[in-house]
């Protein structure tokens, strides 16, 4: 018995030696919101006297304040607090005291332009409906809505 106990951890050890730490490659530019929805987001962005960077793939960005810790990557655990909100200023989501999310696992907007924050930082993000939810309901979200975030990065992990 305790020799099938010994040959089965060596079988795991041997065996969890060969696992190596999955990857996280991402391309931010992959997914490129269609011209349609860039427009409509640059008009909601020039009616509202908003200065923002446009990312490769659509999402328009504005850093109010840099950070000066560590930026997270495409896959990162990061602590935010954060308020996303419709256009006419609906608020369908906040987190004043901080939630920790997988980056990875966020919408690609999010993934696209919080690498260029630094813990410590803010961020305004103005997010084309492909980036976001695309045409589907999302709780209170419409389908095809622009969504706007105003992110406080806390941490990265």
């Amino acid at each position: 018995m305790l020799r099938n106990s010994f040959a089965a951890v060596l079988i795991c050890v041997l065996l969890s030696s060969c696992l190596k730490a999955p990857k996280c490659e991402y391309d931010p530019c992959a997914y490129v919101a269609p011209s349609a929805e860039v427009q409509a987001l640059q008009s909601y962005i020039t009616s509202n006297s908003i200065v923002a960077t446009q990312h490769c793939s659509g999402v328009f960005y504005s850093i109010v304040t840099q950070g000066s810790g560590k930026a997270p990557e495409a896959c990162s655990n990061i602590l935010v607090r954060y308020k996303g909100m419709l256009t006419n200023g609906t608020v369908f989501d906040e987190s004043t005291t901080g939630v920790y999310f997988s980056l990875g696992n966020l919408i690609p907007a999010w993934r696209n332009v919080l690498p260029f924050l630094k813990t410590g930082g803010k961020m305004m993000i103005y997010v084309p409906p492909y980036l976001g939810y695309g045409n589907q309901q999302n709780g209170t979200i419409p389908p095809n809505s622009i969504l706007v975030f105003e992110i406080d990065l806390d941490a990265v992990q």
